[in-house]
């Protein structure tokens, strides 16, 4: 009976031995997945009872399942050398850009937006703007990496960072303009630590703000139109035009919207706002909330207010601090990191990452526009989910070489002060023996 708790003792401490890298960003993971399968379950009680015919565990299931595969990601990813990862660089951003032109034009459409292929074999449908991101983000490390003497240079320094940047954000925009926004900010950051130069950054600031201050005028013009036909009256569109009126509502929306207004988007809203007044302080205690029957998307978009109704402000701000923490230990990362290439791609990979989450947040208590981005490693999984996985994984590979590298300086420190305190042994004997004489 002594020997399965001894065997299940060494399985954790063979598993701990071969799991590196940094253990709080391991710790807010686990966390984070924890938090993940409670709230899910809870979101989607309802949802599953309704279409599995009173079975509410099916999707607490399925979210089981996309944990263990993506910690599985998350394992496998952080034993690879993240080096490697510069030498694909290249061959899967060029990769991505065809992929992106072809599921804009002919990918799955959904609420009026392209964004996904479906996958042959596995009959899954996947976001191609998550492989983007990735691809691009070690496309931007290498070759910030290697134009460092350049940098600072129009020709040879900024316009090979930003035309994949631009290119990118483009293609991802027409069918998720959320997703390209949070992208650019993201890219924009690791290009300002990466010693960019800073007039050439406000200028793509400036061409940014162009269409950003476009999409806010129509919504005022919009909402002040008394023309109400032309406001309701919609007219066929292209796929890189057909949900403009999609964000001019939400704008609108989040600049005018009323408790009284009847619009979708103020709805969302409106939702999110009661569950997270119905959390209070201390929230109405795990699987007890309400507005999950009324929000649209409570396990993915809104979960964030699930979180609130349910743990109250100290789940929320919990949530918060994890966030915080795993970019806190990235940035540490990056100050560690002997080499460029590594220090670039975990920063840049923990900045979509840590964006995506805050946005999330601040969609849900109303301090953004509504959203399509979900919350990294607690809404409901796909294809997201593992790319996410696949992304910290990354991280933790670089980190764990930072770990040896540091290991293998400390042992050569250490052996060289045991030589020096044995030589300084000698020594002293030698002067003992000199005395006696």
């Amino acid at each position: 009976m002594l020997s399965e708790p001894l065997n299940i003792q060494n399985h954790i401490k063979g598993l701990r031995h071969k799991t590196k890298g940094d253990k709080v960003i391991w710790a807010a993971v686990f966390l984070l997945v924890v938090i993940s399968l409670l709230v899910v379950y809870s979101a989607t009680g309802s949802l599953a009872y309704k279409m599995y015919k009173g079975n509410t565990e099916v999707y607490l299931f399925k979210q089981t399942a996309f944990i263990a595969v993506g910690l599985c990601v998350i394992y496998f990813a952080h034993r690879v050398n993240y080096t490697i990862y510069a030498k694909v660089a290249k061959v899967l951003f060029l990769f991505s850009i065809p992929l992106l032109i072809y599921t804009l034009f002919f990918g799955v459409t959904l609420n009026e937006g392209s964004r996904w292929i479906r996958l042959p074999i596995v009959n899954m449908t996947m976001q191609t703007s998550d492989l983007a991101k990735l691809a691009l983000f070690m496309f931007l490390a290498r070759m910030l990496s290697r134009r460092q003497n350049h940098i600072k240079d129009f020709k040879k320094g900024f316009l090979p960072v930003i035309i994949p940047v631009a290119v990118t954000c483009l293609l991802i925009a027409p069918a998720n303009l959320s997703t390209a926004l949070l992208l650019g900010v993201s890219c924009m950051l690791l290009l300002f630590i990466g010693r960019v130069n800073g007039k050439h950054l406000l200028l793509v600031i400036g061409a940014a703000l162009i269409p950003v201050s476009a999409l806010i005028l129509a919504a005022v013009i919009k909402h002040k139109s008394v023309d109400e036909d032309a406001v309701v009256k919609k007219e066929k569109s292209s796929k890189l035009t057909a949900r403009v009126d999609t964000w001019i509502s939400r704008v609108e929306g989040f600049v005018y919207g009323t408790k009284d207004d009847d619009l979708q988007s103020t709805y969302h809203v409106n939702q999110m706002k009661i569950a997270i007044a119905n959390g209070g302080f201390l929230g109405m205690g795990p699987g007890n909330s309400t507005q999950r029957n009324f929000t649209p998307h409570p396990y993915s978009d809104s979960i964030y207010s699930t979180i609130i109704e349910e743990y109250g402000l100290v789940g929320g701000a919990l949530i918060i601090f994890i966030y915080l923490v795993f970019l806190y230990r990235s940035i540490r990362l990056y100050k560690r990191c002997p080499y460029a290439f590594g220090a670039f791609l975990a920063l840049g990979l923990s900045f979509t990452l840590v964006l995506q989450a805050l946005t999330n947040m601040m969609v849900n208590v109303n301090l953004f526009p509504i959203t399509g981005v979900t919350l990294p490693l607690v809404s409901m999984g796909g294809s997201s989910f593992l790319f996410t996985c696949l992304s910290i994984g990354i991280i933790l590979s670089v980190a764990r070489n930072v770990e040896q590298l540091e290991g293998k300086k400390e042992r050569q420190e250490n052996a060289a002060a045991q030589k020096a305190n044995e030589e300084q042994e000698v020594d002293v004997e030698d002067a003992e023996e000199a005395l006696v004489v």
